[in-house]
This record gives C-alpha cells, structure tokens and sequence, in this order.
C-alpha cells in the first residue's frame, strides 16, 4: 500500500522473557481504509461490468422476464411451447427436487435463456443500426425523413444511462472496402508515421501539445492550481477505472468507440532497439513531479482516497519550496525522452537496469502521469507580441530536459497559474485526451474553485509526509545537444483568427472545416506557389477500436478553386461557384472517411502485408517516397458540454497543435472555437529556407477574408493589383 511507504508500520525488539511488539495505529488505520478503498473499487468494478454487459437490458430486466414467466405458468399458459418441460426432465438430481421446485427451477432457467437471448438480439439490431451511415451524406444542416427515423430507432435501441463500455459490444467493425474500389479512387499515397517502429526523436516529430483556457486563469498560485488540476484529474481517472463516464455520441446519440481511454493513466511508451512498446499498469498511487532539475514522488492517497486539493497544494508548495541541488546527471536527464529512440533504449539497458536508478525509472514509468513546475511564465497575453508562439513552444518541447516525453502526457504547470500538457501520440488521438482536459478545466473552474486569496478550498493537512526525492547515479551528465537542435529549428506561430467564426461561415450554408481547408490551400498556393498533398486527419471512431483516416484535402476541385480565386479575370460568381464544387467535394470526402470507405487506412495495410511477404511493390515504391508538405488537424470543441459558452464566453480553450511533419512544410493545427473565434497552431522549420510559419499565418487571414468576402459582394471591393479591401466589424483588413 502507498500509505506503507511513508512511515514504519510496526516496530519489534527481541527480549529474554519474548518479543516487544508495536504496532502504529494510524498506518494500521491506513491500511484497513486503503483495503476497504480496493474491495469497494472491485466491488463497483464488478457492478459496472455486469451492467455494461447486459447492456442495453438491465439486471432488474431479469427479475421482470422471470416474473412474468412465472405469472404465466400460474395461469397454466406455456410460452415456452413446451421447452420448460423439457428442462424439467432433463433437470440433474431431478429425482431429489419436488415437482414443484423443479418447475420454478425449470422456469427460471428457461427466462434467463430467454433474456440473454433477448439482449442478444437488441444488441445485434443496434449494431445492424450503427452499420448505417447514410445520414453522414446528407446535406449540411438538413436532415432526411429516414435518417430521423434511423435516428429514433438507434435512441430507441440505445437504453437508457450508458456507462463508458456499455456500446463496446454493438459497435460495427471498421470495414475493409474491396481493392477495386480503392484503386478507382487512388491518386497518389505516402505511407503515415508510423509510431512505434520510428526510431526517430518523438519530442517535436510525434508529440503534441494542449493549452490551458484562452483568457481565464482561475488563480496566480501555481502549487493551487496544479492542487486543483491534479485532483480533477484523479476523479476522472476513477470515473474512467470504474468505467463511469457517459460515452461520446455523434449527433448526440451516435455512440464512438471508447478503446482509447483505457490507457490514459499509467501508461508510458518504453523505447526499444527496433521498436518501442506502450505500457499500461493498473492501480498506482503516485505521481512524480520535476522541479528545477529534481524529480520528487508524490502520493496522491491518504487512509484509502485522494489528496484534496488543499493537501496537493501543500505537497506542491513544498516541492517549490525545497532548496536541493539536482544530483549529477539528473538535471537533463529527461532528456534522454527527447532523443533517438534506440540510443535511448541502449542507454536504458545500461544504466537503469538494476540498483537505485531502476528503482527510480520504474517509479517514472509507473506514475499515473508525470508533472512539470515550470519557472517561466506562460500564456496568452494580449499586450505581449506572440505571446502564444512562446507558449506554444514551451508545451511542445519546453527545454528538452523538462518532460518526459515518454509519458501518456505530461501535465505542466506554470509559475503565473497556467497550465497546458505535452502528449505522447501512439496511445490515443487529440479528441480523446481533449475529452479529458475539457473535464478537468470545468471541473477547477466551476466545482472545486479558490479561496479569495486564491489557495485551494479546504483545510490545510500539514501532517502529510513529504513527497521523497528520486535517486540517481550517473558517471557524467546527460547530453541532450541533438534534442536542443530539434526544438531550436522549431518556427511555431499561434493566432487568434477574432474577424469571424463558425457562425458567420454556417449563415453561408457550408460546412466551417471545409472553408478553412479551402483557405489552407488557397493560403499554401500564396505562400508555395505550387499545390502539394495535404492531409486531414479524421476519425473512424464510431467503429470499435477505430482511430484516424486520412482525407486528402489538395482535390483537383480544390486546385480549380484556388486558381479562380487567383485569376483576375474570374468572376465572384464563378470563384463562388467553384467553390461551392470544392467544399461539396470535400465534405464527401470527409464523410467517406468516416464511414469507413478511406482509401490510406486500406493501402497502408496492403503495403505492410508486402513487406512481410516480401512482394515487391513498384507502385508503392513510387509513392511513398512523396511527403505531406501540408498537415492539418482540427482540435474538437465543447465535446462534454460542461461549460455554456454563449453563458461563459471567456472559458474557452484556444487548442493544440504539433511539430511540421515535412522539413520543408507546414503543420496546421485550428480549433474553431464557439461561434466568433479560430485559432490556428502553425508549424515549420527554421532550416528550410522556404517555409515561415508567421508569414504562413498570416496568408491563411487574408484567404479566410477572401472567401468570406465571396459571399458579402457588398462589403468589399478589388482595388490595386488584385488585393481585397474588406470591412468587418468596422475595421479595414487587407
């Protein structure tokens, strides 16, 4: 037990008239509160279990199909057309049961065939219901006679109060479309990054980041805030455990694959030779935080529950508090997380393989998440100039020494009460991890909340034992030189795209990714002058264990588009009518992927069964040596529902982003917040002399301007060599 760990449970001395025993009450306390904690755990493990696997009937269901067949045998009417019978005759020690006990034996076993069969059978429709995938076709904002029939019927078959699990069962499988069908629809393909088998850095080339709220820090403490973050967190985490959170559901009642979530918590990626492995541990009790070069263990249970958050205030305080040195070779040590995959897993083997620095790797790898007191401060600051571009930067990669980069995330917290997390990629998507932030925040804000001084809410509990440093031994210090030029060559450049929003582009009946993947190309036109592939993530999760699809967003329709709008002598009605055609294009494309027909999910596999055929490939030898010089993703938005916006405008998030895939490309990240805000992430590389992540912004503005203004004639004008004059808000843009 945790709580074992802290202090000495029993103490004894051997005397000539026998053994002086004594014994602490307090951990004997502690302990027989942490074992309630864990038979209670499985107590409601067991429940939820019995109830996400009955789902979408009910254990009480039971009781009433027993009953009823009961209440008819009473009024001698058979149901079971003689079945019931049969089971009596065939019942075992029959002949030492009365009739009448082997008839309401044989009548219960017969209810219960007939209520699993019962479940079965609802279960298999929802799943044949879920197999439909039409209503993602449908036009944007209208929606046919069938599909709102469709729709009863799912919400119908759905029962009531799902927990996380309950639809695991009805999911549909992703589908595999037929090879003819993929190659008709084939234009070119690279094949994706692959996570576990790059030996690549994953600091910058795989990881990515999100950020705290836009325009609210609940309060300036830092210790509080990581004190309130930390405790929402583990109230997820035991929601999550216990399988307790409501499932997400497209359209609201749609429900998506939840496979993601398990490995939130406790998780590490473990580098190896040729391949990395991901680690998911159950049941740990502690987190580790670093601070100025040490790295401290914390316990976040105490007689059998979580720290309050005064208590991981104190904790904390204590941590900024504490005036040691690092040790030698521990200051940069995390460093090794940020570097080449296999001299990190030799250097593993190395020096973590025994003695006080494996004790202490295990303590890391096994924490439910790793922690970051950072001594700078960060977040967005409307009268700084690229506020957001340090901020930015500091969650992608920080110093290279200060996260550790091989947790499922690592949690930062900053001096000035900001927050944000750095995520390791291979174990989930963006929306899943979102899902939890979004929790979290809602959570600090609006139900655990701050004293007038802006401490945690509670008593102060300074009996606690002080978390405990981590021990290392190490011949010489770290280097982390490679993994300081990756973060240096970094150019990232955040934005707040404030002129319009998602209501403005929906009053203009398109959908609001659609215009912006438009303005991307149209934006990647200006800045390259030339097209390039471009990819779209999108995800496949409303099939089980479905993550992401690709949607090649650089369509010849779009390219028409782009050209339009770049000739002087097209028309507002044919650029408009243009790109109508490329957004209707897009959005089929995108739905295709969802529904599961995506064509680099299918080749992806078929390139990885060649190899291990060893059939050689002339076609996906010629492709894939062709990169995506322009990636793009967008960070979902309000997907609990937990805040009204339009009720609280100011506590939103302003999204996440990632490092440039290409070397000579762009990454883009946006986030379409509420209905009068964007904020994009854009990432390229100082190295590549044609690419600026700042000058790339700013041509995305003015596309997103262009196109608007393609459906307000009247608020604009051509004036000089072509350029657009547009007044929004009042104000004049270029």
């Amino acid at each position: 037990m945790a709580e074992a760990h802290q202090a000495v449970g029993f103490q004894f001395t051997v005397r000539p008239d026998g053994v002086d025993l004594k014994l602490s009450q307090e951990v004997i306390k502690n302990i027989y509160l942490s074992g309630v904690t864990a038979w209670k755990k499985k107590a409601i493990l067991f429940k939820n279990g019995v109830l996400a696997g009955v789902y979408p009937a009910s254990p009480s269901s039971w009781l009433i199909v027993v009953i009823a067949m009961m209440s008819s045998l009473y009024i001698r009417i058979d149901p079971s057309l003689g079945m019931i019978d049969s089971i009596k005759d065939n019942l075992p020690y029959r002949d030492c049961l009365s009739a009448q006990t082997r008839a309401v034996l044989s009548g219960i076993l017969f209810a219960t065939g007939l209520w699993l069969f019962l479940i079965y059978l609802l279960r298999y429709t929802l799943k044949v219901l879920l197999s439909y995938h039409g209503w993602i076709f449908e036009s944007h904002g209208k929606m046919s006679t069938s599909t709102k029939v469709w729709l009863s019927l799912v919400k119908m078959f759905s029962g009531r109060r799902p927990l996380l699990y309950s639809f695991q069962a009805s999911l549909p499988r992703l589908p595999v479309p037929s090879v003819d069908d993929t190659i008709c629809r084939v234009s070119d393909w690279w094949e994706e990054y692959i996570y576990l088998r790059s030996r690549s850095p994953i600091m910058v080339n795989n990881n990515f980041y999100m950020m705290d709220l836009l325009y609210v820090t609940p309060t300036h403490r830092q210790a509080a805030r990581a004190g309130n973050v930390v405790h929402a967190m583990l109230q997820y985490r035991r929601k999550l455990e216990r399988g307790e959170h409501a499932p997400l559901r497209a359209l609201g009642i749609v429900p998506m694959c939840s496979t993601q979530m398990e490995r939130m918590f406790n998780t590490t990626r473990i580098p190896g030779i040729e391949t990395d492995i991901v680690q998911h541990l159950t049941d740990r009790k502690h987190l580790v935080v670093y601070h100025k070069g040490r790295f401290f263990q914390l316990w976040l249970y105490t007689g059998g529950r979580h720290l309050l958050p005064s208590e991981l205030e104190t904790q904390f305080q204590r941590i900024l508090n504490d005036t040691s040195e690092p040790q030698p070779g521990e200051l940069k040590l995390a460093a090794l997380t940020a570097g080449n995959r296999v001299l990190w897993a030799r250097t593993r083997i190395k020096y973590f393989s025994q003695g006080v620095n494996k004790v202490s790797l295990d303590a890391i790898e096994s924490a439910a998440f790793f922690l970051t007191l950072d001594e700078e401060p960060q977040g967005y600051d409307s009268t700084k100039t690229n506020s957001l571009d340090s901020y930015a930067k500091s969650l992608l990669h920080g110093k290279c020494y200060d996260r550790w980069f091989d947790k499922s995330f690592t949690l930062i917290s900053y001096p000035n009460g900001k927050m944000g997390i750095n995520v390791e990629h291979s174990w989930a998507d963006a929306p899943v991890v979102g899902h939890m932030w979004e929790y979290v925040l809602a959570t600090d804000c609006f139900h655990l909340g701050y004293t007038e001084e802006g401490h945690c809410k509670g008593d102060v509990n300074k009996a606690l034992p002080h978390p405990s440093r981590l021990q290392w031994q190490f011949p010489k210090e770290t280097s982390y030189v490679i993994a300081k030029q990756i973060a240096d060559d970094v150019d990232l450049h955040s934005y707040l795209f404030t002129e319009f929003g998602k209501g403005l582009i929906k009053k203009c009946r398109t959908s609001p990714d659609a215009f912006i993947q438009l303005a991307l190309q149209l934006a990647q036109f200006r800045d390259q002058g030339l097209f390039c592939l471009t990819y779209e993530s999108s995800m496949t999760r409303m099939f089980r264990d479905g993550r992401t699809e690709t949607v090649r967003s650089c369509t010849s329709e779009a390219v028409a588009f782009v050209r339009a709008m770049e000739d002087t002598s097209a028309t507002k009605a044919q650029r408009l009518a243009l790109f109508r055609k490329a957004a209707d294009k897009h959005q089929h494309m995108c739905r295709l992927a969802m529904k599961g027909p995506g064509i680099d999910r299918h080749l992806f596999c078929l390139y990885i069964m060649s190899k291990h055929l060893g059939v050689d490939s002339p076609f996906l030898k010629k492709v894939l040596s062709e990169p995506w010089k322009l990636s793009t993703s967008q960070t979902p938005q309000q997907q609990l529902n937990l805040v009204d916006i339009n009720k609280f405008p100011k506590y939103v998030g302003s999204g996440g982003g990632f490092g440039p895939v290409a070397d000579d490309g762009y990454g883009v990240s946006y986030i379409i917040v509420g209905e009068n805000l964007i904020t994009f992430h854009i990432s390229s590389k100082f190295s590549s002399p044609d690419t600026d992540s700042y000058r790339f912004g700013r041509h995305i503005q003015k596309a997103m301007l262009d196109i608007q203004a393609l459906f307000h004639p009247e608020n604009d004008k051509m004036v000089g060599n072509g350029e657009h004059v547009q007044l929004v808000n009042g104000k004049k843009h270029l």
